[in-house]
């Protein structure tokens, strides 16, 4: 059969996808990967078949251009406010239908332009798939599914707060409004479809996300285990040799370096401050603009801008991030103890870095420091220094790593993909 993925314009979220569709490939399975032109290359370097649709998005600039929804019904983050760690169940601008239609008019503004929704139809008109695999804000690929009788699953990378939020403003969503409605019934109309929740959450969803982590009731999710995919990339040898003090990992992430996005995470100085007296050795993973406010580096830091997680983190002792999805899915894997800053850009914390926070540190194997706007050197230094020094963290993290590679991989998955293709797939239009 054949498979179009469709991917926005972030590396991490193409990642997390490249496993599922080498699997699928390695059956013997058509796989296509569609996304803008800016992720050409990241889409050429995973090794499988791409092309592009629509225009360049140049992410940092539409970013910048596109204000966020200001009305507001409540406190968005209330106990996040007092104690500086937020919870999965609070929504953006008090409101989860606020939050919502920001959410949609971000992803129609600055993911999907015309040219972009267009040339996704034609080209599956063309190819024909029989599955649409899509990220979860792909919104557009359930309408380039129906249009061939295809069927379609979402992908999550994260956290499923799509389903979250359309659950808690459903009758918003009636009385008020859909501004997804709004916008995919136009589209489905071409095809004699009619917009319903399937056009939003799938047929069915893959779902990386280990099963303890907060999921939405109501959707039909299939686990599988995510298998970290860096992208291209070289491993330096001084990695693989043993370290002469105990190593930490220091990342910010990819996507928003990737799409510029700056005052949103954990101040580069302050994290550096926090861990200069520390007898450990720190590896960053910042580029130049990530350094441009530490004029010297500590002596125990050293500052790369690239490495392989899956390379990286077996000589670690632990590891300082933001809750980005490849992130956490590399520190499961080698059973890293994680201490966790999510960001503040706009909602984002609730996509994924809250619910992992809660996560390990429920579970033992690490600790949800504090949101990124309230860090400060004593508190990053106390949190890493309980995780180093508390041997527990290290075998939480162990016992963590062990459910996760009990979990199906891709490959396990592919039997099933394959059986609901076959029930969900109708005839060609």
């Amino acid at each position: 059969m054949r498979i179009l993925f469709v991917s926005n314009p972030f590396r991490s979220h193409l990642y997390v996808q490249v496993p599922m569709a080498w699997a699928l490939r390695n059956a013997g399975h058509e796989v296509c990967i569609a996304g803008p032109p800016d992720m050409a290359d990241d889409i050429k370097h995973s090794g499988l078949p791409g092309v592009s649709v629509g225009e360049m998005l140049l992410l940092a600039e539409k970013v910048a251009k596109v204000p966020p929804i200001k009305e507001a019904t409540g406190e968005a983050d209330p106990r996040g406010n007092r104690t500086g760690k937020s919870v999965q169940t609070d929504f953006g601008w008090g409101d989860p239908y606020v939050e919502f239609k920001d959410l949609i008019s971000g992803v129609r503004g600055v993911f999907y332009p015309e040219s972009t929704v267009e040339d996704l139809l034609s080209f599956t008109q063309t190819w024909k798939p029989d599955l649409v695999i899509s990220d979860p804000t792909a919104l557009p690929a359930a309408v380039a599914a129906r249009s061939v009788g295809a069927a379609h699953a979402r992908m999550l990378f994260t956290v499923d707060r799509m389903a979250q939020l359309r659950a808690a403003c459903r009758n918003q969503l009636e009385t008020e409004g859909d501004p997804l409605r709004d916008w995919l019934q136009p589209l489905l109309d071409r095809y004699g479809s009619e917009f319903d929740e399937s056009a939003v959450l799938g047929q069915w969803t893959l779902s990386p996300m280990p099963l303890y982590i907060w999921r939405p009731q109501g959707v039909q999710y299939l686990p599988m285990r995510n298998v970290p995919f860096n992208g291209p990339a070289t491993t330096p040898t001084w990695v693989y040799e043993p370290p002469a003090r105990r190593r930490v990992c220091m990342t910010l992430g990819i996507s928003h370096r990737d799409a510029n996005i700056e005052g949103t995470s954990a101040s580069t100085s302050e994290l550096f401050e926090a861990v200069a007296d520390l007898d450990i050795e720190i590896v960053a993973t910042f580029n130049a603009k990530q350094l441009e406010s530490v004029p010297t580096l500590p002596d125990n830091v050293r500052a790369v801008d690239f490495i392989p997680l899956n390379s990286l983190l077996p000589s670690c002792s632990a590891i300082v991030h933001e809750g980005g999805c490849g992130t956490f899915a590399s520190a499961l894997e080698a059973g890293v103890p994680q201490v966790i800053v999510p960001n503040d850009f706009k909602v984002e914390k609730w996509w994924g870095s809250v619910a992992m926070a809660n996560a390990v540190e429920d579970r033992g194997a690490g600790i949800y420091a504090v949101n990124a706007g309230r860090l400060t050197a004593d508190v990053l230094r106390d949190s890493l220094k309980q995780v180093l020094e508390d041997p527990s963290y290290a075998a939480s993290a162990a016992r963590m790593r062990a459910e996760v590679r009990a979990m199906p991989t891709a490959n396990d998955v592919v039997p099933a993909l394959e059986k609901l293709t076959a029930e969900y797939r109708t005839s060609r239009p």
